[in-house]
Parts: structure tokens; sequence; C-alpha cells
């Protein structure tokens, strides 16, 4: 399984919450709402997930093992770092 398009919708500055994500793979199955979120030790991606009950989350959708994890995380990252680079030479063309 390839993944064949990463969309990030939304980059914030919020505390935590940095982008939420769109990965599509072999052009046919996509998972909206993967959340890039700043923790304690660095930048993670949380699955989508749906709240079960008082402080319960269950994961709609998510990799089976961690070699697939990881493989989608390089990518949303990838492409997480190319929109900020993108976005800083914007605004610092801006300022010249």
């Amino acid at each position: 399984m390839e993944i064949t398009d990463i969309r990030i919708r939304k980059i914030t500055n919020e505390a935590q919450l940095k982008g939420i994500v769109s990965v599509t793979f072999d052009d046919e199955f996509v998972v909206h709402d993967i959340k890039i979120i700043e923790g304690a030790n660095g930048l993670f991606i949380a699955m989508p997930s749906r709240k079960m009950g008082e402080n319960d989350f269950r994961d709609i959708a998510h990799p089976l093992n961690s070699a697939t994890r990881t493989r989608i995380k390089e990518a949303i990252f990838e492409k997480y770092d190319e929109i900020l680079s993108q976005q800083q030479e914007l605004n610092s063309s801006k300022n010249q």
C-alpha cells in the first residue's frame, strides 16, 4: 500500500494542535482528521478518534503495526515541514 497524497488541511498555532491532515492510500482510500500534535517529546500524530466515555477515546482508523505508523508519520512530517518552509519563505519575502 502506497501513500499517494497528503493534504495538510489546516495548520494552527494553538498550544498543542499543529495541523490536521488527510492521507490517501493507493489513490483509492483516504483517512481524514489525522492530527499533528506537539507533545512533551516533540511532534506526533494522533489518528482520528471518537469519544467513547468521560475520558475514553477510541481510534476510528489506525495502522496495525509500528512500521506502517512510522511510514505514515514520516510522510506527514515531511509534507508538514515542506509547507512550513514555504510559509516562512513567503513571510520573509513580504517583509523585504
